[in-house]
Formats: C-alpha cells, structure tokens, sequence
C-alpha cells in the first residue's frame, strides 16, 4: 500500500502540477465568508474509487493528458468487480461478435435496454450514448491488456434476468492467482482489473489507497464548479484513523464508488423493507456505503431513474448464495488464502435448497424452499413476519437441517467453512436447544420459539411421509429433517446491484435539481442512475465516457 507520506512525497515529485502539503498559499477566509481550504495535494482529476468504472475512468482520463489520482477506501485495487464472474455485457459488433458471425450492432444493444416490459424508467439519451460507446469500449479493454481470447465470446440468454445485452465477453482470470492455487476460482473479475491497474499505473495514475472521500468542495454550496475533495483515512476495517488530506482537482471530480446497497439509510427511501438483516454484497471487500453521492448531493446533485430500484429492489443472486456467513456472496472463492478473507470469515456453505427448510424469525416456513427465484425466495423473503421492531423488513432467514443433511452434502460444521464465532451458525441437539441460540445473531430481534419451529419440521416430515407438500406446493419431499445434531444457517437474502444513482447527462456529468450540470462532477457505474443494466458492462462503459469528458470539457 502507498502510504500517506509516501504519497503526499511521490505525488509532489512524481506529478508536476501536484503541491505537498502546506504549500499553496491560501487566504484563511474565502470571499464568501467561508474558511478558505488548505489544499494538501493538487492534481487535474480525481477519480473516486478504483473498481471497474473507476480504473477505466482514470485510463481514459489519462489518454487526455490529465493528471489523475485515484482514492480507493479499500487496501487493495478492485472492489467488487475484482470477486465477480468477469461478465462484461458489451454488444453491438464487437470484435468476439464479428469473429463468431453474431449479428449485432447498437441499434440492437439499444433496443434491448429500452424495451417497455423491464427497462421502462431507463434515460433514453443516457443509454444511447452507452450503446453507443460499446465496441469502442469493448477496443479500449483489449488495448490497456484485457485478454478475451483464451476464453471467447459467449452468448446469453436474452431473457435472463438483468442481462439485457445478448452477448457477454469474459477474460480469464489473472493467471498469477491461477499459478498460486493451482486451479481456477471463477473470479474473472481479476482478468479485467488486474491488467487495467497495471495499465493505469504504467500511464502514470496515482493510488491513494485506505482513504475514503467524506466530502466534495464546491466554490460555493450550490453553485459553481467543483474543486476538490476531502479525503480521509481509514484502517483495514474501513474505521476512520482520523488523518485527513484536501486534495485539489483542477479540472474535476469523477465519483466511482459503486452503489449505495450497504447504507441502510440510502437504500430504504426507495424500498422500506430493506432493513439492516439484508447484507449487501462483497461489503467486507468494498463497502457500497453511498458516501461519495450523498457528499454530492450536499452540494446540489440530483438522484435519476430513482424508479428503477422502486421496482426492482437493489436486486438479488439467490443462486450464488452461501450459508452460514454474514456475506453470502463470497462466491466460495474468498477462501483463508484471501488478504481479506479476515473480513468475511467464513468461506459460506453451498446453497442447496431442496435439502432444508427454510424459516423466519418466527419459526415458521414462508415459501417453497426450491423456488430460490427472485420473484419467491428473494420475495417473501422480504414481507414482514410481525415481529415488533421489524414492521418493515422480514428477515432473518435460516435454513434448517440436520445431520443427515450435513452427510450428504458435505458440508463443514466449523471454521472455515461457517461463521459460529460472529453468530451466523448454530446447532443443537434437540430443535428447542437449536432455536435457543438463534438470539445470539445480531439481527435475531426476538428469541425464535422452540416449540414452533419442532412443530413446523415435524409438519414438514409428514409432508414428506405422504408426498404432498399442504402449505406451499413444493414437490421435492425426498428427505425428513430428524436426526441430531439439528443446524440453523444463516440464509438471508444477500442484496444485489444499485440500479440508481445521481442524475447525470449523456456525457455522465453530474446534474442539479433543476437539471443543470454541475462543472467538473462526472460520475459512471452503480454511482450513475438510468441505466438498468446489470453487471461490469454499464460500469466500464461509463467509466470511460466520464474520464474523456471530464477532461474535455474543463
């Protein structure tokens, strides 16, 4: 990691507009009556985050000529993007496309996004321009070091849910972490933004990693243009060490931070039932706290598409689910070896739900646990149980089976594989003993009862005895839950994707309340509302739009 005094002593040498701290001269008092800032470092641009609308911000930024810093709150380079699959949703002919004799173009790419059934609330003028850009982005990961060739072009579902680009182009994974393991984790993510850093830091961009931006300076509160940010720095637990740098940027402020989906807060103006049990996410990697966006909005910035997650919650994977963790979507792949695997803590058991049942705070079953859909699971996962203090959300959720379960599936009663320390595993050796322990987790706002929950698997068993299933239709009753130990994993819906963000123009520049753009604030990624799309194609794309027009047009 660069550090502070590092930095601060790099940036000065190493970039010729950049000052160290105490030498620019500043009057104490702005025009205005404000204290005037002392600006610690200077630079052209600064990008906010160092994940996958981030980096390519600060590669296309640097293409023009700037100078750019990159502020990342997280010890590594990455965020979520470096734990996902690698996905990227990049149509309209590119070369892969081409190569295969797939017939698309942006016309196409368009027409897909905008479509009336699902995409309904997308801005029309900020997708176009998107779609439009793709096969040049699809030109600009190939040129900074994204290899798509070992692995090819593959062609979705258009029907999927959240893939609303046909084609989808997956690197492979950064080989350095292949060679160390001897075996392929499925983070392709790596593939992507390993090359884009080395890349990024060959071009001459800066990191300052472990700090996290708490404010964005303005000329004045609403009105003019941006002129740099607050940052300050955090240790390995995302907590403040109370160290604080203003670092000035001359021609603009690009926010790439990733959503909002771990602020409680944030998230619950446009779904109230999204209550503290959800977790978001990979949070223990990057923590999608909404910071930067809402420091934008202190100072005139508008929200856009807010309909978008109205209708669709912030999303959800409940196939890529795993149990017994706090973030169920480590993927299986955060394993001990990980520098962050310290966060997580456990690696999480495999979901499986045909071999358990499946219960609220309350003790009782709330749907057929084999339909794991978003319009089930993830659904009624969310309607309240009643529970005082819980009139809006509806979890927890855990998944219950016994020791049978645990045989045939091969699963891990203990570190590392679930998290009993942090309170997202227990067991007992009658179903009364198992539902006492549940209080322990944090989340668990009232002691689940005993003889409830030993009513409900004993009326599952019978389910099974007779094959029909009364209460909810399922129709996989192959197992009875009745041999000791008996588990409780926790298995509440993770939460997925920020499909809004701050308002901004086809050139993704920041817009006010009254629509005007705000001079020098640009922003791409889940940070940017109005494109509906899920996955690393609206963030690369975007990212790279933002950092070429930030520089242009200052």
């Amino acid at each position: 990691m660069l550090s502070r005094r590092r930095f601060l002593r790099g940036t000065a040498a190493g970039l010729g507009g950049a000052v160290a701290a105490g030498s620019l001269a500043a009057p104490a008092v702005a025009d205005d009556g404000r204290e005037a800032i002392s600006w610690d470092v200077e630079t052209d641009i600064v990008v906010i985050g160092a994940g996958a609308s981030g980096l390519p911000a600060s590669i296309a930024a640097r293409d023009e000529g700037a100078e750019v810093i990159v502020v990342e709150h997280h010890f590594d380079i990455g965020g979520i993007a470096i734990m996902s699959g690698g996905n990227i949703a990049i149509g309209g002919g590119n070369r892969l496309q081409v190569a295969v004799g797939q017939n698309d173009s942006p016309d196409q790419v368009f027409a897909r996004i905008t479509r009336p059934v699902e995409e309904r609330f997308a801005d029309r003028a900020l997708v176009r321009r998107y779609v439009d850009e793709q096969v040049a982005t699809f030109d600009f990961l190939e040129a900074n070091g994204v290899n798509f060739d070992r692995h090819g072009t593959a062609v979705a579902n258009e029907g999927s849910p959240g893939v609303t680009s046909a084609t989808q182009v997956r690197p492979h994974e950064w080989p350095v972490r292949v060679a160390v393991l001897s075996h392929d984790q499925g983070r392709n993510g790596s593939g992507i933004v390993r090359p884009l850093e080395l890349s990024a830091r060959n071009k001459g961009v800066q990191f300052l990693l472990s700090h996290t931006v708490t404010e964005i300076h303005r000329e004045q509160p609403f009105a003019g243009r941006v002129t740099g940010v607050r940052v300050e720095e955090v240790d390995r637990w995302f907590q403040p060490v109370h160290r604080v740098l203003n670092i000035r940027a001359r021609k603009g402020i690009i926010i790439c931070s990733g959503g909002h989906g771990h602020n409680v807060a944030f998230r619950t103006m446009f779904d109230p039932r999204l209550t503290e049990e959800y977790q978001w996410h990979g949070q223990h990697t990057a923590v999608a706290n909404g910071v930067p966006s809402i420091a934008a909005i202190r100072i005139g910035a508008a929200l856009g598409s807010t309909g978008n997650e109205t209708q669709d919650g912030t999303g959800n994977a409940p196939d890529k689910g795993r149990w017994g963790v706090q973030d169920n979507y480590v993927r299986g792949a955060q394993t001990p070896e990980s520098a962050t695997f310290f966060r997580h803590r456990a690696t999480g058991l495999t979901a499986a739900f045909g071999d358990v049942l499946l219960v609220k705070e309350n003790g009782l079953r709330f749907w057929d646990e084999t339909d794991n859909s978003e319009d089930g699971y993830f659904a009624h996962a969310l309607e309240p149980t009643g529970v005082p203090g819980k009139l809006l959300g509806g979890g927890p959720v855990w998944a219950i089976f016994d020791a049978e379960t645990v045989a045939r599936r091969g699963y891990g009663t203990s570190y590392p594989d679930v998290d009993r320390a942090g309170g997202y595993f227990f067991s007992g050796e009658t179903l009364e003993e198992l539902a006492g322990q549940l209080h322990y987790n944090q989340y668990q706002l009232r002691p689940m009862p005993g003889d409830v929950l030993r009513e409900t698997v004993e009326r599952f068993n019978s389910f099974v005895d007779t094959g029909t299933d009364a209460d909810f239709g399922r129709t996989n009753l192959q197992h009875k839950i009745q041999t000791p130990p008996f588990y409780a994993a926790w298995s509440t819906p993770v939460l997925h994707d920020s499909y809004t963000g701050l308002r901004a123009t086809p050139e993704c520049q920041v817009v006010d309340m009254t629509g005007r753009p705000i001079p020098g604030l640009y922003v791409a990624g889940e940070s940017l509302g109005g494109i509906k799309q899920h996955g690393l194609g609206r963030c690369i794309a975007t990212g790279r739009i933002a950092g070429r027009e930030c520089v242009r047009a200052s």
